[in-house]
């Protein structure tokens, strides 16, 4: 890059949606201010954005003054959409699909961050397109759009289409972003400046390994426990599994009691209740469409199982996360 170039500032927009993350929008917004008192000059303007210049309030209460998308987004190098919360938050005004189009035909840079793909997917601009989302969003995205495949990565960079899982994952992208700009040595200063040591490549894990979620290291457990998490809709028996894993049934009905203190059939059906709560929570799936995609065969069988593990129903789970 030539020293013209370094000091052209690049106006970094982030579209903020109501009960956006506010950790995730520091952590892709604070290495851009770094980088200004690094190089002792504005290398970049970091600009929070609304899609009607009303100011938004995140998950935890603060609420952050914007400029219009419509008056600023044509004068952007590149514009994040910065989502959290569920659905019922990613409910935008009419044409702003509309606008981020036209936004990216013209040559702006389109990202989202969290659960700011689920819009990125709604406006159209993922399709054929190498993308990740949130570990905890993936799934409604994946029941409202079932032609897109979020990867589980902690960060996409696909030409000028960029997604980030959030959390603290956006001081990983934004180290690869400013070192594509400014070269791996400044990035690492503004990482340093953050004591952020450990900079994650683009397809590290977003969550821990299986093993640390599960508090097990056997590895024929692991192997029938990560089964069981991709076969939600249609679980498979314990025979199956054990041959999976190399074991018989029985072995395995005793890893289950010794390392889970649980039952195979118990340890099954936590999983996919947990992933029926995350689709009542956001997807506007019926009750007995979350029963279906959980593999249940009945919604009654589904309802009784659901009240003995979250202490409510369905029905009631729902109505605390509204769709409309």
């Amino acid at each position: 890059m030539t020293a013209i170039e370094q000091k052209n500032t690049q106006r970094i927009g982030f579209i903020l949606v109501p009960n956006f993350a506010l950790m995730s929008y520091a952590s892709a917004a604070e290495p851009l201010r770094a980088a200004n008192l690094i190089a002792g000059t504005d290398l970049y303007e970091a600009v929070p954005l609304s899609f009607g210049g009303e100011a938004i309030r995140s998950s935890s209460g603060i609420l952050v003054d914007c400029q219009s998308l419509a008056v600023v987004g044509e004068r952007c190098h590149t514009i994040f959409v910065c989502a959290g919360g569920g659905p019922q938050d990613w409910v935008v005004a009419e044409g702003s699909f509309g606008m981020l189009r036209r936004l990216a035909r013209q040559g702006v840079r389109i990202g989202g961050i969290s659960s700011g793909a689920y819009l990125l997917a709604a406006a159209g601009l993922l399709d054929n397109r190498d993308f990740t989302i949130h570990w905890e969003h993936a799934p409604v995205l994946r029941e409202a759009f079932a032609h897109l495949t979020p990867r589980q990565a902690r960060f996409v960079i696909d030409g000028d289409r960029i997604t980030c899982a959030g959390g603290v994952a956006p001081l990983d992208m934004m180290h690869a972003m400013i070192s594509q700009r400014m070269g791996a040595h400044f990035a690492r200063r503004v990482s340093d400046w953050y004591l952020h040591t450990a900079v994650a490549e683009p397809g590290a894990p977003q969550r821990g390994s299986s093993a640390e979620r599960y508090g097990t290291n056997h590895p024929a457990l692991l192997t029938v426990l990560e089964k069981m998490e991709t076969t939600i809709e249609s679980p498979l028996d314990r025979q199956t599994m054990a041959k999976l894993a190399g074991t018989s049934a029985r072995h395995l009905d005793r890893l289950f009691a010794t390392h889970m203190k649980s039952t195979f059939l118990e340890t099954y059906r936590a999983i996919r209740l947990d992933h029926a709560r995350r689709l009542l929570e956001q997807s506007p799936l019926s009750i007995a469409e979350v029963a279906f995609a959980t593999g249940f065969s009945s919604a009654g069988h589904f309802s009784g199982s659901f009240k003995a593990r979250f202490g409510q129903t369905p029905n009631a789970m729902r109505q605390r996360f509204p769709r409309d």
